[in-house]
């Protein structure tokens, strides 16, 4: 059925609707914001997946907020993300509502991308950092036109401050990193091409989001203090699909009786408004009694010139409870030896930063729209023939 009426689609709508009698012809539907419109389900990183149920108000938000970033009938937008992902349906369906074109991948390949985005004329996508990392190895890259794809959009996993600045030097246009959850209530956007001395964070909150900080005990903080992110805003989930329990767990009310969403990420806001991002509560490390980051530990691996990932993890210690452990891919070509980039690390970090161990690894395991599967490396570490009992002393 040709929804346009476009007879070479298919079967124009007003033939099909005309055969069909007046007592069964549809009706229309005034839908109300807090409808559910779809049930996605989390992606699981740290758990088993939850059903979450968002409205056709949220996504209404997410229609409106595309028509500020240049979506409508001349948009041609590049799909290159699985379509069970919200990352990917915050722009599928901006696209379709407002008259656009779309052009879906089956499965992402940097040289078919390049060779789709130039004959297409793509002028929007929305990819994960690792696509840009892939795009900008791609030897083809910088023989590729993609002068029309001006409105590039990233989210879903950490975007390196160094692979912000490559994409700006080399790929021409507007480029902005959302932060948010499928969940929804936290959002920030970073506008990297206007504020090129801010890519180290996420962005200011959006227009209609309200950002709090909280501590362990739910307790609001002052502005400028590191603590938990709760955010409120017109693109909220109803909640966790037969799961009140856990809709309860993920909801903060203000002391004014507001309703928040609970991030589980740590962060905080500069002077500027903008927010600086830490880690998942889950993934901090307690370490002789001690609070320790990955992040900062990570950074820190980052720097090293024949290192091109790291992860670190938190393992269990008799001596420390936890104690970290560094998981790091070279860059291409190089073959450092784990004794001394381990060595080169923990002369650079604090006492309880120093990393029990640091393992060579090919990649690092990825969900499907590029978040790093910490838990995969946790168990991973498990059975590997590694001390069980590792030590920072």
């Amino acid at each position: 059925i040709a929804l346009d009426d476009d007879a070479q689609a298919g079967t124009p709508w007003s033939d099909w609707l005309a055969q069909v009698p007046a007592s069964q012809a549809p009706q229309p539907v005034q839908p109300t914001p807090q409808w559910p419109f779809n049930l996605i389900y989390s992606s699981g990183t740290t758990g088993v997946p939850k059903g979450i149920v968002q409205s056709w108000g949220m996504r209404w938000s997410h229609v409106n907020r595309a028509v500020t970033n240049g979506y409508g009938t001349d948009a041609v937008s590049l799909c290159a993300t699985p379509l069970y992902s919200n990352t990917t349906l915050v722009a599928v369906l901006p696209t379709l509502a407002l008259g656009g074109t779309l052009v879906m991948m089956r499965k992402f390949d940097a040289a078919q991308y390049l060779q789709l985005a130039q004959a297409e004329r793509a002028t929007h996508t929305m990819l994960v950092p690792v696509q840009y990392q892939r795009l900008l190895d791609c030897p083809a890259f910088d023989q590729t036109d993609l002068t029309r794809l001006q409105n590039k959009f990233c989210t879903s996993a950490p975007f390196k401050t160094a692979l912000k600045a490559e994409v700006l030097r080399r790929w021409p246009g507007r480029l902005i990193e959302y932060y948010g959850m499928t969940e929804g209530g936290v959002r920030c956007e970073l506008h990297c091409h206007q504020f090129p001395d801010k890519l180290h964070t996420v962005g200011r909150a959006g227009p209609d989001a309200d950002l709090r900080f909280i501590d362990e005990e739910g307790k609001e903080l002052p502005k400028g203090a590191q603590g938990e992110i709760v955010g409120r805003s017109a693109g909220m989930m109803t909640g966790y699909h037969r799961q009140p329990d856990k809709t309860r767990e993920a909801e903060w009310i203000s002391p004014s009786g507001e309703r928040f969403i609970r991030s589980g990420d740590v962060g905080q806001m500069d002077a500027d408004g903008f927010i600086v991002l830490g880690d998942r509560k889950k993934d901090m490390i307690i370490t002789g009694g001690f609070n320790v980051y990955p992040s900062d530990i990570e950074a820190v691996m980052l720097q090293h010139p024949e290192v091109r990932e790291c992860a670190v993890i938190g393992v269990p210690s008799d001596a420390w409870g936890e104690s970290p452990v560094a998981y790091v891919v070279p860059q291409p070509g190089s073959t450092p030896q784990p004794a001394d980039l381990q060595q080169w690390l923990n002369s650079r970090v604090g006492k309880t930063q120093r990393v029990a161990d640091l393992v060579i690894h090919a990649q690092l395991p990825r969900s499907e729209i590029g978040k790093v599967l910490k838990r995969e490396l946790r168990t991973l570490y498990a059975r590997q023939t590694h001390p069980t009992s590792p030590s920072t002393a």
